[in-house]
């Protein structure tokens, strides 16, 4: 069941040829899963899974558990209850100063495109924590393609309003009324050591899991979102060398609750 929800996985192992502009970044290099017999298996499994329910998007969500940091976030607040769980790919985005080559890059916010895995939340977690990593070195076709199983797939989107205001949005053409809010950052916690820091094995670390808390006077229709099984999205130590803004890709799951 259930491969659906990842279609962006099997798009992309399908549609290898795509142009440049319908890709995400990526740097060259290898990883254990990507040769082709790898990926067919991944898909393979998949398909033999799918079913109506997962196609549809409907899960018992109440059996999925979240994964536990190394130094574990607080948990939900009494009486919310899981609503969606998506694998957001994208970017954090951070600033420089140039006049200091020893400044430390500043974030300034994310862009990440949500696809929803709730169904695989739900009925295989140990296939959802491997998502991260293997999206993170997938170029992903453009999200806009409506002949894509990518767009069929995409929950929404995640970015932000202003430096500290994390946005989502679930509101999409396919699905206009799943909800949005404005969050800020309440917890977080160090990345496990072993976490992917960056595309194909290569990058400057993994961002913290976070714990959201909906804005006061927003008006949300999720309460707290949950940031975890992140992969990359960590820049250099220092600003030398680098733009005024520049882009780090990452992915991560994102679970949200209302």
């Amino acid at each position: 069941m259930l491969w659906v929800q990842v279609a962006f996985v099997a798009a992309v192992a399908a549609a290898a040829p795509a142009p440049a502009e319908k890709r995400w970044g990526s740097d060259h290099g290898g990883h254990w899963w990507a040769t082709p017999s790898q990926t067919s298996d991944y898909i393979d499994f998949g398909k033999r899974w799918r079913s109506r329910d997962a196609v549809n998007g409907v899960c018992d969500l109440s059996k999925a558990q979240m994964p536990v940091a190394p130094t574990p976030l607080p948990s939900p607040a009494a009486g919310l209850s899981l609503s969606h769980v998506a694998l957001g790919r994208g970017t954090q985005n951070y600033t420089c100063d140039l006049s200091n080559s020893t400044a430390i890059p500043v974030a300034a916010g994310a862009l990440a495109t949500l696809f929803n895995v709730s169904c695989i939340a739900a009925d295989l977690p140990d296939l959802l924590s491997k998502l991260s990593p293997i999206a993170l070195d997938l170029p992903v076709p453009a999200s806009s393609d409506k002949s894509s199983p990518v767009y069929n797939s995409m929950s929404g989107r995640h970015y932000f309003t202003d430096l500290t205001t994390a946005f989502f949005n679930l509101d999409t053409e396919l699905h206009p009324s799943w909800g949005q809010g404005s969050f800020k950052k309440a917890n977080a916690s160090a990345a496990p050591a072993d976490a992917t820091k960056g595309q194909f094995g290569k990058g400057d670390g993994t961002v913290p899991w976070l714990k959201l808390n909906a804005k006061m006077g927003a008006v949300n229709q999720y309460q707290e979102v949950y940031r975890l099984n992140t992969a990359g999205g960590q820049p250099p130590k220092t600003c030398e060398g680098l733009p005024a803004s520049f882009e780090v890709q990452y992915s991560a799951e994102y679970w949200l609750w209302k």
